[in-house]
């Protein structure tokens, strides 16, 4: 049944065990946050807030709502579920099937013509950001985060290209937000198309979406491709829109709140820092953000808004994020004929790994003849990319291999990557601002270094692979089955 907006949502997660109502009131100032924190980090389910000890009745938080669970068999059932597929689905399985999707035609939004959203509407002098309950989620923080999982509408000046992405937005006042608007964002380039014409760009914010948009504001698709069309074609069935009241945009009819106005790419406030995906929160003071405006704000009855305690994994920038741009470098690697069997980013890598597996006859596949040349050719498709910028480190592994099993995982690494042989490094790539690591020479450059890591056979091998020693793969296939039959018989459990 498809998921329509997000109390559907939060019933489909409930019926699997990952939603936990929370009564008892908590606060805005940091509790809250540490919860959401407390329930990603231990993969405890979704927690739903219904009252708040320092702000008025009227409005819900959902935290962690696409985190990573505890449940055995269910690490991405939130995601899964998100994105309408079996709850059992893998990481590698949903980036599969978001993949395939970048083959079929996009399917355009449908307008509808009201929303519930449209139940309350605050306009002009009624305006006020300090009604809504933003909370204060990291100790450290430099304001309280409005923007942690919603959808930012923005189009460029001719029309030609609506996005639909995800930013982080801060409040200033109750009329006033800042956030991230980097350059080299696709929102930072609509912002700056409005600012060259010497206008702020008008905005829409949807919070508390149906669930899958947020999958789509994260995806590193290419400049000029609408998310809405793309997002379409994933879920085979147009997304409702409605026209926001007071900008000439549609944001998501299923929005929960919706907040319009105008970015003023040129006005400044002070913004963050943040605790954020890599898992901290950076040294040094805030800086210079750009000013949203705010023209309206409207909301449904009881209205829900999602919050990400962002940090270290595994939250919803690893689970969604991380996600849709293995997605995007599948299909993109496979374009440029590289016969892979699935990209993945492990979340426990916070978004700084992503494993590539390939099969045993890759040679014949892509006409390549030695493994440095493939992990070279795999750095130059990746990192010549959107998607590519986010991720500076590449484990290139045979396909016998489950990146979504952490222990085989790092097994695998330690004991078949040559320290010396085959790596291929690249010295100046651009890089996401917020990578855990960076100098203050690599953040002025906005570029860093970035590896391929050859943990494949040796050349001289061929395609042979010794067999490896464990219980699925050192017994014949008869003996696996009597073991695991008599599992029982033997005394366990």
């Amino acid at each position: 049944m498809p998921l329509l907006d997000l109390r559907q949502y939060i019933e489909a997660l409930r019926n699997l065990g990952e939603v936990q109502d929370v009564a008892a009131p908590v606060s805005l100032n940091l509790e809250l946050g540490a919860i959401i924190r407390h329930c990603a980090e231990t993969g405890s389910p979704a927690p739903l807030f219904r009252a708040f000890s320092d702000h008025p009745t009227g409005f819900r938080i959902l935290g962690a709502p696409a985190a990573a669970s505890a449940q055995r068999s269910l690490e991405m059932v939130r995601a899964a579920t998100s994105l309408e597929l079996p709850p059992t689905s893998s990481g590698t399985d949903i980036a599969e099937a978001v993949a395939a999707s970048l083959d079929l035609p996009a399917i355009d939004p449908e307008i509808v013509d009201s929303a519930p959203c449209f139940e309350n509407i605050s306009t002009g002098d009624d305006v006020d950001l300090n009604r809504l309950p933003v909370p204060m989620l990291h100790d450290g923080d430099g304001g309280r985060y409005v923007n942690t999982f919603g959808c930012i509408v923005a189009r460029t000046p001719d029309g030609a290209w609506t996005n639909w992405s995800i930013a982080r937005i801060m409040v200033v006042d109750g009329k006033r937000m800042t956030g991230l608007v980097s350059p080299q964002q696709h929102i930072g380039m609509v912002a700056k198309a409005w600012a060259d014409k010497d206008e702020p760009m008008p905005f829409a914010l949807a919070l508390g979406v149906e669930p899958s948009i947020p999958f789509i504001c994260a995806m590193p698709l290419p400049a000029n491709v609408d998310e809405s069309g793309r997002l379409g074609a994933l879920m085979r069935r147009p997304i409702r829109t409605v026209r926001c009241r007071t900008v000439d945009l549609e944001a998501p009819a299923s929005a929960e709140i919706l907040i319009e106005g105008h970015l003023h790419l040129g006005e400044k406030a002070m913004e963050g820092p943040m605790g954020e995906y890599p898992g901290y929160i950076p040294i040094g003071p805030a800086e210079d953000g750009p000013v949203y405006h705010v023209s309206a704000i409207s909301h449904r009855d009881d209205a829900i808004l999602p919050v990400v305690a962002a940090g270290e994994p595994a939250e919803e920038n690893h689970t969604v994020w991380g996600t849709m741009t293995s997605a995007q470098i599948l299909h993109d690697l496979r374009a440029a004929g590289i016969a892979a069997t699935t990209a993945w980013i492990p979340l426990q890598s916070a978004l700084h790994w992503l494993v590539v597996t390939v099969p045993r006859d890759w040679r014949r596949r892509t006409g390549i003849d030695t493994a440095h040349a493939l992990c070279r050719r795999i750095g130059e498709v990746m990192f010549s990319t959107k998607a590519g910028v986010i991720v500076p480190k590449v484990v290139v592994l045979s396909d016998d291999i489950d990146p979504n099993d952490l222990k085989e995982l790092v097994w695998a690494f330690a004991t078949r990557c040559h320290p010396l042989l085959g790596h291929a490094i690249f010295r100046h790539e651009p890089e996401d601002p917020l990578v855990g690591y960076r100098r203050t020479n690599e953040k002025v450059a906005a570029s860093t270094g970035k590896i391929v890591y050859n943990c494949l056979a040796p050349d001289e091998w061929g395609e042979a692979l010794p067999v490896r020693a464990s219980f699925r793969h050192g017994y014949p296939a008869e003996i696996v089955d009597r073991v695991r039959r008599r599992w029982s018989e033997y005394g366990f459990t």
